[in-house]
């Protein structure tokens, strides 16, 4: 008999905000069944939930027909619950098998830690994966795509009966994605329950079989995949018709002259970058993972040294030695993980909106300016639509798409003269709606006179976001197309050319 894992009733709620109300569906074994909405739908309260991190307040849910009630991960795992959350859970000083095995190593006859069993085991899940991993290397010393991968791995060893994958391919490169999407195919069709949680429809449309819609903490419907369509779906999850995302852009047309210019740049990950940009205009950045594009980013925001080359800024020669050399002329950064490297996540939407103009809210010399710092925060509130009931939420209790808005608030704030606006993977993780919203703020920053470079993994969306699109490989930079003339296949063969 196949397994069924139901949810009747599940409501949950936090200070001041109702998160899920009246959640009821049904997952089946043997088939994958999408969850899908907007940032803050509920989805990952739901999964949390589901893994005994939090409990929910009304409603049950039941295992194959039978009552379950979950008070940590380890029930869950103990009913065979696994979640594989956006966020990794790994310890990065310990080794790839050391993760993998966590609380459940190998021992010897005699009670003794089984060294030779665990390589053994581990490295039989790796060929099941068919990745270059070593099982002995630590699991910090892996890139964030492979780390994923290892992530994944500690469930596919656990075995659970149920499983739910968060976002789980957003590190992912392509041919990692097929690994994954056969995995989960074979868990199917041991009939396994499989939840899958994505903001990328066509990953959706690929992989599930049947698709359930929240919106706002409640549910809208349910969908067989094979019946639906991308628009249904997209209005099903916002609540209205987006159109063409890309058509609606109301772009910049007029550009300034060039107000950055990079010469023969050479870091220890790049070399030979050069490129210019004007004032108003919007440059993609594009290529396959590990191409460059990042650490260019990090180069001219003063995170990674520059071993020679050249960085003008307005026509004069900047070096930048820190970050804060770099805010201080006028350039601002986004990064591509907004959790570990954007965001204080325990310190408040106010906090972190006002923390690179700190120095500027002081008041006879030693005082912040509270009111200054409120003030800040209460716009950027306001400008960039950030669902929270105050500016004193710590920002780790919001959704990613809020999350990045938070950002985007701290370099457009009063007192910041941001000149240079750089978003490396600004949509990453985020629903279509809020998408949507983050395509059309670029266009507005252009519009506003900054330069911006527009780094993203999405293809689609550099071409048809970009005015002028930089293409990169192997640390270098291998081509440009415009806008106009760019298509998937020609930027793509630029991006594979040594």
């Amino acid at each position: 008999m196949e397994k069924t894992f139901e949810l009747r009733g599940i409501g949950k709620s936090f200070p001041g905000v109702r998160a899920l109300n009246e959640i009821n569906f049904t997952a089946k074994g043997g088939k994958v069944l999408a969850l899908l909405g907007e940032n803050g739908a509920g989805k990952s309260t739901l999964l949390k939930i589901m893994n005994g991190d939090l409990h929910n307040d009304e409603g049950q849910m039941l295992l194959d027909g039978q009552p379950i009630t979950l008070h940590s991960p380890q029930d869950a795992l103990a009913h065979g619950i696994s979640v594989i959350y956006q966020e990794r859970q790994l310890i990065p000083y310990l080794s790839v098998m050391e993760n993998i095995f966590l609380g459940d190593l190998p021992k010897t006859k005699s009670g003794l830690f089984d060294r030779r069993k665990l390589i053994k085991d581990t490295q039989k899940i790796i060929d099941d994966f068919g990745l270059p991993i070593d099982p002995q290397e630590p699991v910090g010393m892996l890139n964030v795509a492979y780390q994923q991968m290892v992530e994944i791995m500690k469930t596919y060893r656990r075995n659970p009966d149920i499983i739910a994958y968060d976002e789980s391919t957003a590190p992912l490169t392509d041919s990692e994605i097929k690994i994954l999407f056969d995995l989960i195919r074979r868990q199917k069709e041991e009939g396994k329950v499989i939840i899958y949680v994505s903001h990328r429809l066509n990953e959706i449309f690929e992989i599930s079989d049947e698709i359930v819609v929240l919106k706002d903490g409640n549910y809208v419907t349910t969908l067989q995949t094979a019946q639906t369509t991308e628009q249904e779906l997209i209005k099903c999850m916002v609540g209205r018709d987006i159109g063409d995302t890309y058509a609606n852009l109301k772009r910049n047309d007029k550009y300034g002259d060039v107000i950055l210019e990079v010469k023969d740049l050479k870091t220890p990950s790049v070399h030979d970058i050069n490129l210019t940009i004007r004032k108003g205009e919007v440059v993609g950045l594009a290529g396959l993972v590990g191409a460059g594009r990042t650490e260019v980013a990090r180069a001219l925001f003063g995170a990674d040294p520059v071993l020679s080359g050249e960085i003008l800024l307005d026509g004069k020669p900047v070096h930048f030695h820190t970050p804060r050399d770099a805010i201080n002329a006028g350039i601002a950064l986004c990064p591509e993980d907004r959790k570990d490297q954007g965001l204080v996540m325990y310190r408040t939407i106010r906090d972190n909106v006002s923390m690179p103009v700190i120095d500027k809210t002081v008041k006879a010399g030693i005082f912040t300016d509270e009111k200054k710092m409120t003030e800040l925060g209460e716009n950027a509130v306001k400008k960039f639509d950030i669902k929270t009931p105050t500016i004193y939420k710590n920002v780790v209790e919001l959704s990613g798409g809020n999350q990045q808005k938070v950002i985007l608030g701290r370099w457009t704030n009063e007192l910041m003269d941001t000149k240079v606006m750089i978003l490396d993977e600004p949509t990453k993780g985020i629903d279509v709606g809020t998408k949507a919203e983050i395509y059309q703020m670029v266009c507005d920053f252009a519009k506003q006179g900054m330069a911006v470079i527009f780094i993203s993994s999405e293809l689609t969306e550099v071409i048809n976001v970009a005015d002028r699109i930089v293409v990169m490989h192997n640390g270098h930079i291998t081509g440009e197309v415009k806008r106009e003339d760019a298509t998937e296949e020609n930027v793509l063969s630029l991006a594979m050319l040594d």
